[in-house]
């Protein structure tokens, strides 16, 4: 399909007010999807005219029926039927898995709809606004606003015309009171026979017209009805929720400000101060905050600790963003890289590739560029131009769309990259094509480009349009960088890591099962920057690698005795979680059983590059995860894949180089990411610690 006028012109305008050294937004040919879902069943007309999220935290409302629960911090929701269920939910664990199943615990809706009718006739609710921590829900048939903002502990409506409101539960009510002060009726509470305490306040004083063993019924009231959960944290926590019930937020952005710097600000209506809940993570990055440490809520992410005020500012450790290994090789160390290096840079030969696939092209594409750096390092220059031969004959193709059964096209709909192949099937190339594993897949692409960029500047400048319109697919900053793609498609910036799913709708939630591959996408974005002398593009790429390597350490690697996350039976069998959802952890994968521990290790491992240290940087965690490994190399019944093993044998380099050493010399194949090379040069360039 060509591109229409319009969008020409918006582009050759937009580029008018961008500085000279920033590539103008490059297109790549632009389609019609026959898989993607229709955005228009959900945003309003305003919001469909730019990209929009595909890997957000509410993603399920904008999905089918929209009607599948998003989990917010402390509570999960779920719109249906013109309404909004709460549920605070409860953990059920195995040592196979810990989830938070979706039981609806509250519903609120208007007792009569109006005669609205849904011009699509499709959906419920309507999202009438977005932002990185939050999102807006309308019920026009209802005349009912949401305000559902992340962290906070209490979930707000909005009554924006004079509307009898119920409040349902599937339990029964033990009580229910009026309270707050002497004058006015503007707080209700609410105990069901599940041991929870509810809490209801209003903007102005409402009244009681009906009540069921189910069901509450207010009065025609218009203005400001805020739920919460009394928690069982502290016996003050009623008192906390009191003082802070008049000060609502509407909506929550995060800003990309100096390096390693990461502030939220929320927008807020009425008197007093804000009151918000940080997760773990948030706890350890906090600068300068008011922590109401006894203020807490349940969550599979960990407890969830109170914070007054309407801004914070988080601040990650750097880590270091280079080329070449972090701490050097011994020259003594050369020759036996050099032999491995010589043996497999003659053996690359693009005629020979098969897989059409973006992640399997993508990574022979990494790999490659992982030869030349340490083609660099080891001082062995004269292979560099036979890999820089390969490079550009496996990356042009997807660069200039003439690779033979399979590209990259620009979907209008979403706002985004999609295959030729997804474009028709949406399973196809791991389901690029509907938006899921985006800065998987793009992460290799960009790590060769980056690469080759830098051995060979001319042909980086060539194609730095290109280059660019792949790193911004998933890590553009907004509508000022680059107004094709939406903001960080991938980045969560309230759970400060990534997630894959893409436009597919689940039960629990959003989910990421490879950690490292994340990491790889913002470490190849710092590495781009470096290649382009782009130094915004490198801080923000090395402060979201740094983000996700602390969320990986936080959530998906178990420390034994040493997780106060997650419950014991789950911790004393896994060292590593294989997928990480929205309200569940699995020990499964994807694509193997938990017992493949191997495969668990090395899919939050891959691929090996100078990253990878800081990843793996615990090395007494490094001791535990192996020796829980080891074991199922020997799984009777079944074949260990050699190029699993070179992954459980890297982290044993951490602590163990020798040993580590003799067991990658014996190996009788690789990932396909991978190679004797870098394995050689990941234990040479170890410097062992203490652990």
């Amino acid at each position: 399909m060509l591109i229409s006028l319009a969008l020409i012109l918006s582009i050759v305008c937009f580029t008018l007010l961008i500085p000279q050294a920033t590539p103008a937004p490059f297109l790549f040919p632009a389609t019609q999807s026959t898989v993607l879902p229709e955005p228009s069943n959900f945003f309003t007309p305003n919001l469909i005219t730019t990209p929009l999220p595909t890997n957000s935290f509410f993603q399920n409302f904008a999905l089918k029926n929209g009607d599948q629960p998003e989990y917010f911090h402390p509570y999960t929701i779920r719109s249906a039927s013109s309404s909004l269920s709460l549920s605070y939910p409860s953990l059920s664990y195995t040592s196979a898995f810990i989830s938070q199943p979706f039981t609806p615990d509250l519903t609120i809706s208007a007792s009569q709809t109006s005669t609205f009718q849904d011009p699509n006739n499709n959906h419920h609710h309507v999202i009438s606004d977005f932002n990185d921590l939050s999102v807006t829900l309308d019920f026009p048939s209802s005349h009912l606003r949401f305000f559902l903002v992340r962290g906070s502990p209490f979930v707000t409506c909005f009554v924006y015309t004079p509307t009898a409101v119920s409040i349902s539960t599937n339990y029964t009510i033990l009580s229910s009171s009026s309270s707050l002060s002497s004058d006015s009726n503007t707080k209700v509470t609410i105990k069901l026979e599940n041991n929870q305490t509810w809490l209801i306040y209003t903007s102005s004083p409402i009244g009681l017209t009906d009540s069921t063993t189910s069901t509450l019924t207010f009065g025609e009231f218009s203005g400001i009805v805020r739920v919460a959960v009394l928690p069982d944290s502290d016996p003050k926590s009623e008192a906390i929720l009191d003082q802070f019930s008049t000060c609502y937020p509407t909506s929550g952005a995060a800003v990309l400000g100096k390096p390693y710097t990461l502030g939220y600000k929320w927008e807020n209506n009425g008197p007093g101060d804000l009151l918000m809940l940080a997760h773990p993570l948030h706890l350890q990055l906090l600068s300068h905050a008011t922590v109401l440490k006894d203020f807490k809520y349940k969550s599979i992410d960990g407890d969830l600790v109170g914070i007054v005020g309407d801004s914070w500012v988080l601040q990650p450790k750097p880590v270091p963003i280079t080329w070449h290994s972090v701490g050097g090789i011994k020259e003594k160390f050369y020759s036996e890289i050099i032999s491995a290096l010589r043996r497999d840079v003659e053996a690359l030969n693009s005629a020979e590739i098969t897989t059409t696939s973006s992640y399997f092209y993508g990574k022979l594409i990494a790999r490659a560029a992982r030869l030349a750096l340490i083609a660099e390092e080891v001082a062995c220059l004269d292979v560099i131009p036979s890999i820089k031969k390969f490079l550009i004959e496996t990356i042009e193709p997807w660069l200039e769309g003439t690779f033979s059964g399979n590209g990259f096209l620009y979907d209008a709909k979403w706002g985004g990259l999609i295959t030729k192949q997804g474009s028709t099937d949406s399973g196809a190339d791991f389901g690029f094509g509907i938006y899921n594993d985006h800065h998987f897949h793009l992460g290799y692409f960009v790590y060769g480009v980056s690469v080759l960029a830098k051995i060979e500047p001319a042909w980086g400048a060539k194609y730095k349009p290109q280059a660019y319109s792949l790193v911004e697919d998933f890590i553009n900053k907004g509508k000022l960088s680059n107004l094709l793609y939406p903001r960080l498609r991938s980045f969560d910036l309230y759970k400060l890591h990534s997630w894959a799913g893409g436009l597919t709708e689940f039960a629990d939630g959003r989910n990421q099962e490879s950690t490292s591959e994340a990491v790889n996408a913002y470490y190849s974005t710092a590495m781009m920057g470096k290649a382009y002398g782009d130094t915004q593009l490198e801080a923000t790429g090395s402060m979201l690698a740094a983000l996700e390597i602390q969320a990986a350490q936080m959530w998906w690697h178990v420390r034994e005795g040493g997780n106060k996350i997650y419950e014991k039976d789950f911790t004393r069998e896994n060292r590593m979680v294989g997928v990480v959802w929205s309200t569940k952890r699995d020990s499964g994968l994807w694509f193997a059983p938990s017992e493949a521990r191997e495969i668990r290790l090395g899919i939050q491992m891959l691929p090996i590059s100078p990253i990878t240290e800081v990843l793996f940087s615990d090395v007494g965690f490094a001791r535990e995860v192996v020796n829980w490994t080891l074991p199922a190399l020997h799984r009777e019944g079944e074949g260990v894949g050699e190029g699993w093993k070179g992954f459980v044998y890297c982290v044993q380099g951490m602590y163990d180089k020798e040993g580590a050493l003799g067991k990658i010399r014996s190996l009788k194949g690789f990932d396909d990411g991978n190679s004797l090379t870098n394995l050689l040069w990941w234990i040479h360039s170890r410097k062992l610690s203490k652990v």
